[in-house]
Order: structure tokens, then C-alpha cells, then sequence
């Protein structure tokens, strides 16, 4: 069960907890505004791209460097930036300040140098000596005897080469260098493009970070533990991260008290983060915050939240991650990793997603919350269902983990919009699904049989205990295109003289519509005795109803269905009209409270409320 005394508490901090039911539709990311200049105890310290490290700081006129502001601040400080490019990185800091634009302003930090210096080889090529390199190698659980063909070694080095700002992918030698690529010689420090570097910007990475927030002593002064407020700043070009706030990470099954504490606080508000050759951000830390900002063109992650309780991220826009498509990786744009508490994830924007997951919760996380966020085009949706449910790329993805409430979203042409795996007490209420798979299946995966991950799932609900999830009043769609299943259970075969009961403890009141009749059934369920791959395709909710009683006797099925279903299908406007059959039933007041009052009194499927 939720701890809503910590919600509550949380919410204090973060602001108002309860919306309407639905995605907003925005604005997302980023808001352009004039900043007023903050109220703090301390200094205010005022920055620009051509300040001089010997001036304090202390007026507009007489601006500082922003690393030398960043050395002389402390707890209470504010550093207020001119607009221009900052081409800094590696910048040390320890203390809970503030760091924001001058007025309406726009500074951008860079991790890159200009490289202006080139040989033109008379072959198409051209190389330039660089000293700032990062190479690097695989995790060591990345197992290349899978993924060596489709993932060559050079894409996890951090280097990243940008033409007029276009992020170029890496080759493995000389012969594969073109307009849309680079290539590094390691050992004689020699990078190779293939256009003309007198008709166009290049950019190198310099930098492997932007800001750090250690938790160790920095520039002569201890960790207050209060995390930075970064607002309107915009990130890019980093060759591994552009923020990371350091701290604990369980290396077992771990209670919350023991890590989250060391940074608290921390905001990112009105940011974008872009163009890292690694990931956007590290974050970690309780009462952390991350609002209307934008974070796109990354590798490995947009954003990996670590160890973290009380959470909040509501109104980003998460696209394009994994661009470098490195597989065996299982890349997302949001990974919520290794036992965070209470994470909300409100009205956000996940978009564009072909070679990555959208939002993650992984690995012990407990009583999430993923409500009124829009999910749209996550993982490359195939025309048929291939017949191994993993890896796939999933819109919401919660894994070894236990409680989330997961309603009011919106999920568009997604490979997998909801895939719940060993985990517990997953409540999916009011969701619309557009050509997007719900998947919900348990292995038996243990640390004992986990070669590659060990502990992990020691963090979340025992094998016999990955059950009781709820799917009530959503509201599934397939045109005429869509030839998979709309809702699957499953579980592995071997599991099946051990666990005969459902992993679901209620399903009903959902409506089921096809436009066209398919060869894949609407349902794919399991667990079922007596049958070797301990599943079975059912073609209509009622066929469910004969196992199990008490699943799917209010559901509805509409076969063939020709006739208007929404405000608009064209423009993505996925209100029910009025006169829909309804199959909707009363909410539980857990779920209400983050849904809001047009919840109540008159039941209905789907994220929307029926309109005229």
C-alpha cells in the first residue's frame, strides 16, 4: 500500500499533487520567461561568457568567469548568468545554491571546443590533432557474444563530433567516413571527418561533465548536503553527462533511510539537456525535482535516477535517446534505478523513442506513481507479434519492483505501452491505448539463477508473490494495421505446475475495439494448466470470463468497429464522444486522489472524460 503521509508530506515540497485526470497538453519542457533575480541570505554573483576570473562578481557591469563563481560560492549564493555560450565544463560544487539566467537571457553551456586546425588528405577526409579524448568501454555485464554484430566497440567511447551542431555517429575506420560520421586513431590522437571544415561549424567534446555536485569537499568547504536549483539553463555537447549529483548506491537489498541523504533538494526547472555521448543527467537524492525541461539526443539514458526517494518529474519532454542505437544496453529515456521510493511521473511528454524505452521504474523501486503522461511512437511497432516478449521497447516499463498506480495516460503507437515484469501490485486505471500493447508477465528470475545481475531481484516481490495487479477502465484500441494483441499475460512455461492463480487479482470494466478483424487474438493469457506454452489466445473478453469468472464480465468488445470513437483520431485527440457505450465503474479513493473530481460521479474508460 502507498505511504500517502509521505506523498502528502513530499507534495508540500514540490507543489500541488492532485490534477484532473487526463494529460494536459502542455506546454511541455522549457518555458522562455524573464527571471527576476532571486531572494537569498548569501552573495549574489553575476557571470558572463567574456567576465574576467579577477573581478568578484558582485555587479552586472563587472561580470566574473562562471568557474571562478563557482568556486567562491556557498550554501545561501546565487549565480546569475548572461546569455552566450559557455564553453566550461568540469565544474566542482558542493553547496544548496542557486543558478539561473540574467533576465530573459539564454546561457547555454558546451562541452565542446571549435576545431579549427584540419588537413584536407586531398580524399574526401580531413583529420585534426585532439588531445581531449574519452574512450571507454562496455559495462561488464554487456555481453558481446549477443550484441558484438550489431553494436561495434568504438559506439561506447564518449567522443562526439558535431557539424553545424548535427551529432555525428562513429565508425571503426577511415573507409567508413562520411558527411554523417567521424573516426578516432586513439593512439595517435587524430580525429577524421568527411566534409569541408571551412564551410561549416565543427565542434569536439572537451569536457566528459558539466556540473557536478559532489559530495566530498570542494574548493575548501564541505557538503552542506542541500542540492543546487538550476533553472533556464540550457546543457549540451557533454561527452558523458551534463549533470550529476553524486551519492549513495545500494549494493543489496537496502532500507530508504540508508541513502538519498547525502544531496537534498535539487531542482531542474525550465532546462534542456541535449547531445551527450553517454547519458543527460545522473541525478540522486530525495525531495528531487525536475520540471518543464527538455532532455533529447542522448546515448545510454536521458535522465538515470538513482537511489532516490519523494520524486517528482511533471511536465518534461523526453525524446530521442539511444541515437547511437547500442543494443544489449536496454536503454531508456527515464531510467528509475535501484530501489527509489514514491516517484511520480506527472504529465510528461515522452516522444520519438525507436530505439529506447520511455520511463523505467527498475529494480526495487516501491509505490510509484505514472499518471496523465502521454506516450507516443516508444520502439519500432512491428506488424506482428514476435513470439519473445523480451526485450521489447516500452511507453511504461516496471520491473522487480512493488506498487505503482498507473492511470490517466495516453499511449500512441508504442511497441509495448505497459510492460509490468516480476513484479507486484500494479494498479492500471483509466488509461487509453492506442495500438499499444499492455504486457504483464513474471519469469523466475532470482539472485540465484542471475549470472548477470545478482542481487537485483532480491529487491522486489518474491517469485510466488509477482502478482496482484488491477487493469479497470481503460479503454484499448487497434486500427486496421494493428495485428497484435491488445492486452497480454504470460509467464514462462517452466513456472506453470508452480503458479496456477492469475497475476491479476481484478480485470474488468475495460473496452476492447478493433477496427478490423486480425489473425492475432485480442488476448494472450496465461497462466494455463495442461498447456506446453502455459498460455492461450482469446478472441473476445467474454472468452476470459469462462476461466475466470469474475475477469471480464462488464467489458465491452466492439469488432469491425467502423463508426466514430473520438473527438478527433486524425489530430490525436482521443476523447470519447458522448454517446459511447460506457463501461466504466467508481474508482478506489487511492487512485482518485491523482486523478482528481472528473472521476467521480460519472464512471468512464479511458483517460478521458466522454465529450459532446
Amino acid at each position: 500500500m502507498i505511504n500517502f503521509y509521505k506523498l502528502v508530506f513530499s507534495s508540500i515540497i514540490i507543489g500541488t499533487l492532485f490534477l484532473k485526470a487526463e494529460p494536459s497538453g502542455g506546454p511541455y519542457g522549457p518555458i522562455r520567461q524573464t527571471y527576476e533575480l532571486p531572494e537569498v541570505k548569501g552573495k549574489i554573483y553575476y557571470v558572463a561568457p567574456y567576465g574576467r576570473s579577477g573581478s568578484m562578481g558582485e555587479s552586472i557591469e563587472d561580470p566574473t568567469t562562471l568557474e571562478a563563481a563557482i568556486e567562491r560560492v556557498k550554501t545561501g549564493d546565487a549565480i546569475i548568468m548572461r546569455g552566450g555560450i559557455y564553453r566550461t565544463g568540469n565544474l566542482m560544487l558542493n553547496q544548496g545554491i542557486i543558478i539561473q539566467p540574467y533576465k530573459d537571457e539564454q546561457p547555454i553551456l558546451k562541452g565542446t571546443y571549435i576545431a579549427n586546425d584540419w588537413e584536407n588528405l586531398g580524399n574526401g577526409l580531413w583529420k585534426t590533432k585532439w588531445k581531449y579524448l574519452f574512450p571507454s568501454e562496455p559495462a561488464d555485464w554487456w555481453q558481446r557474444q549477443f550484441h558484438g554484430k550489431e553494436t561495434p566497440l568504438h559506439r561506447f567511447n564518449n567522443d562526439v563530433v558535431f557539424v553545424d551542431g548535427k551529432f555525428l555517429q562513429s565508425v571503426g575506420w577511415e573507409g567508413e567516413v562520411n558527411e554523417n560520421t567521424f573516426f578516432i586513431d586513439y593512439v595517435k590522437e587524430e580525429i577524421y571527418i568527411g566534409v569541408d571544415p571551412k564551410k561549416h561549424l565543427i565542434e569536439i567534446t572537451a569536457f566528459p561533465i558539466g556540473i557536478m555536485r559532489t559530495t566530498g569537499e570542494c574548493h575548501g568547504k564541505s557538503s552542506d548536503k542541500r542540492g543546487p536549483i538550476i533553472r533556464g539553463i540550457t546543457f549540451t555537447q557533454y561527452a558523458s553527462r551534463a549533470i550529476e549529483i553524486e551519492g549513495v548506491e545500494p549494493e543489496s537489498p537496502s532500507h530508504e533511510s540508508k541513502y538519498g541523504k547525502e544531496v537534498i533538494g535539487t531542482i531542474l526547472e525550465n532546462c534542456e539537456i541535449s547531445n551527450c555521448g553517454e547519458l543527460g543527467a545522473k541525478l540522486r537524492g530525495d525531495s528531487l525535482v525536475v520540471r518543464h525541461c527538455k532532455v533529447s539526443n542522448t546515448s545510454t539514458e536521458g535522465l538515470y535516477i538513482v537511489a532516490s526517494s519523494d520524486v517528482l518529474l511533471e511536465r518534461n519532454i523526453f525524446t530521442q535517446n539511444n541515437i547511437e542505437r547500442i543494443t544489449g544496453y536496454y536503454p531508456a529515456a527515464v531510467k528509475i534505478f535501484n530501489q527509489c521510493h514514491r516517484v511520480i511521473c506527472r504529465d510528461n511528454l515522452v516522444i520519438d523513442l525507436p530505439y529506447s524505452n520511455g520511463i523505467w521504474y527498475d529494480v526495487g523501486n516501491v509505490d510509484g506513481v505514472f499518471v496523465n503522461n502521454w506516450v507516443q511512437n516508444v520502439g519500432i511497432l512491428q506488424k506482428e507479434l514476435p513470439r519473445r516478449y523480451w526485450p521489447t521497447n516500452n511507453g511504461f516499463f516496471f520491473e522487480i519492483s512493488k506498487g505503482v498506480i498507473c492511470a490517466g495516460n495516453v499511449f500512441v503507437n508504442c511497441e509495448q505501452g505497459i510492460f509490468i515484469l516480476n513484479s507486484s501490485g500494479a494498479q492500471i486505471y483509466q488509461n487509453t491505448f492506442i495500438n499499444s500493447t499492455v504486457n504483464i508477465g513474471r519469469t523466475g528470475r532470482t539472485p540465484a539463477t542471475d549470472r548477470l545481475f545478482g542481487w537485483h531481484s532480491a529487491t522486489g516481490p518474491d517469485v510466488e508473490k509477482r502478482e496482484g495487479h488491477i487493469f479497470v477502465n481503460n479503454l484499448l484500441v487497434g486500427d486496421e494495421n494493428f495485428n497484435r494483441p491488445l492486452f497480454i499475460s504470460w509467464q514462462e512455461p517452466s513456472l506453470c505446475r508452480k503458479l496456477k492463480k492469475p497475476q491479476l487479482k481484478k480485470m474488468d470494466y475495460n473496452v476492447y475495439i478493433r477496427k478490423e478483424e486480425k489473425s492475432e487474438p485480442l488476448i494472450l493469457w496465461g497462466p494455463i494448466e495442461n498447456n506446453e506454452e502455459c498460455q492461450i489466445p482469446l478472441r473476445t473478453p467474454k472468452d476470459l470470463s469462462k476461466i475466470y469468472k469474475d475477469f471480464s464480465t462488464h467489458s465491452l468488445y466492439f469488432l469491425n468497429y467502423r463508426d466514430p470513437i473520438f473527438r478527433s483520431w486524425e489530430l490525436g485527440n482521443y476523447q470519447l464522444l458522448k454517446n459511447f457505450p460506457n463501461a466504466g465503474t467508481i474508482l478506489p479513493e487511492e487512485v482518485k486522489k491523482f486523478l482528481g473530481d472528473n472521476v467521480g460521479e460519472s464512471p468512464f474508460v479511458g483517460a478521458y472524460p466522454p465529450g459532446q
